[in-house]
């Protein structure tokens, strides 16, 4: 490739990258530079300034067309740009928590590291939302998870967050191998990485051997893609994770690394399978014949997640547990797969994004107040911090799905769905209201402790360090506004980027 042509690429439709990355060099360069008796806070500032300058460099992009550049390896349409929004304000607010992040022990000589590691799994994050190659899928994909792994066992010497980042780690290893033996059986049956390339070939596909390598393939790259989403059975990492991990990184986990995870998955399924038949006659549709076995594993991640969620202790565990229905919750839109799935799954992601970060923000001061994450330590926040306390409810009450909340749309959205396929999935339509009534029981137990139960002595305080007071108030007004006029985040989504009809171009 030659000067000429790499000059004349449209580089613009990488800015949002460049900032993220061009950021994460220059926090490492002053880290390594600056002298280890100064603070390493204010490097969050500068993350912090480098992400509000890639959404703001975000915004002009939405206007553009379908750009493809790099040998179609990236490419910017509608798809890219709207998950991008989502990632971007999400680690925006997880930053915010960050540099408000008091740890008892274990990380204050690495804070400085904590962010530019961070920014690198955020770019990892934007830019599989952008990939349109395999290679660049799985480079995506493994910036984002190595990252990961460093980030959950960032407190040295912590022994549940050194024991979290090993299972992490194997987790992670383990569903990489499996994804990627799935792809590779896809690259030998088209002989091409690009994924336009890919889903026109499988199109034509009428062997039913091939057909059935095909499958082998979906299946191990649906797996794999499991355990990085933490759908049941493949969550049991969770949980250990989320407990042992920082706060700040729990949510990055739980919002941005999930998004990226759905992101990915509808990359793969609707660039290489919507065309693709599911029997050698070409009557049915792959997607069609095999969207049962996402529905299953839909159904199971939903009571798996709420049922063991009823047993938990442990807040950050509870979480972690919560996490995994709420995956279910958006697997049933894929396994039922519509003309509004995508736009389902983003309006979803933006609500969970409020609501799982703002509970967040509760759960690390107290957690740094008290040195304990047990939900018992929340007991009469009302008494001491009447203000906390009704946030704090405000996104259990959304995660639970409460008229009036982000929650109850996003639910509501993805129930629409399965009624509105020909035949409904009236199934799936039970087990996300099954599902629903359960987590009602924890949910509900945390708000008891909050208003019903005493605690002896102040534990709580209502002075809030900055960052965690500008979450909470982001946090929210996006919980009560995709609420009460959740026509306005539509309206945004259908007025900029339609129904997504440029993804397959």
């Amino acid at each position: 490739m030659d000067m000429k042509t790499v000059l004349s690429f449209q580089w613009s439709a990488m800015l949002p990258e460049f900032i993220i990355l061009g950021m994460a060099v220059v926090l490492c360069t002053i880290d390594l530079c600056m002298p280890a008796k100064y603070g390493r806070r204010n490097l969050g500032y500068g993350a912090l300034a480098g992400t509000v300058l890639a959404i703001a460099s975000l915004v002009p992009l939405m206007s553009e067309e379908v750009v493809s550049i790099l040998g179609d390896t990236f490419r910017l349409d509608s798809f890219a740009v709207a998950f991008k929004f989502i990632l971007l304000v999400g680690g925006a607010l997880v930053l915010l928590l960050a540099v408000s992040y008091r740890p008892k022990e274990g990380m204050k000589e690495t804070r400085g590291e904590f962010y530019y590691l961070f920014m690198i799994a955020l770019l990892g994050a934007m830019m599989l939302a952008s990939s349109g190659d395999l290679v660049t899928l799985f480079v995506a994909l493994e910036t984002l998870s190595i990252s990961s792994y460093i980030l959950v066992g960032i407190r040295r010497g912590n022994a549940k967050s050194s024991e979290s980042s090993i299972k992490y780690v194997i987790n992670g290893g383990i569903s990489t191998a499996i994804t990627l033996f799935g792809m590779s059986y896809l690259y030998g049956l088209t002989g091409t990485t690009n994924l336009k390339e890919m889903g026109t070939i499988l199109s034509q596909i009428g062997d039913g051997q091939l057909l059935y390598i095909c499958g082998i393939a979906f299946f191990m790259m649906f797996v794999g893609l499991c355990f990085k989403l933490g759908a049941a059975p493949f969550h049991m990492w969770a949980p250990d994770v989320y407990e042992g991990s920082p706060t700040p990184v729990a949510a990055f986990l739980s919002v941005i690394s999930k998004a990226a995870g759905f992101i990915l998955l509808l990359r793969l399924l609707l660039a290489l399978f919507l065309n693709a038949p599911g029997d050698m006659e070409g009557i049915v549709g792959f997607l069609d014949r095999y969207k049962i076995f996402i529905g299953v594993v839909a159904a199971v991640t939903i009571l798996i997640g709420n049922l063991v969620a009823l047993k938990q202790k442990n807040l950050k565990r509870l979480m972690a547990y919560s996490s995994v229905a709420h995956a279910g919750y958006i697997l049933i839109a894929i396994g039922a797969l519509g003309y509004f799935t995508t736009s389902a799954i983003w309006f979803y992601l933006a609500a969970y994004l409020f609501m799982s970060i703002g509970a967040f923000a509760v759960i690390q001061h107290v957690g740094d107040q008290t040195g304990s994450e047990d939900i018992s330590s929340f007991a009469g926040m009302y008494k001491q911090a009447p203000v906390l306390a009704v946030l704090f409810a405000l996104f259990l009450l959304s995660m639970a799905g409460i008229p009036g909340t982000a929650g109850f749309i996003a639910k509501l959205s993805i129930l629409l769905g399965a009624f509105a396929m020909d035949p409904s999935h009236y199934a799936l339509a039970a087990i996300l209201l099954v599902g629903t009534i359960i987590s009602y029981v924890y949910y509900f137990g945390i708000m008891k402790q909050l208003f019903f139960r005493n605690q002896d002595g102040p534990r709580f305080s209502s002075r809030l360090p900055a960052g965690v007071m500008i979450v909470l108030v982001v946090c929210a007004f996006g919980t009560i506004g995709l609420g009460l006029v959740p026509g306005v985040a539509i309206d945004f989504l259908f007025s900029h980027f339609g129904d997504f009809e440029d993804f397959l171009q």
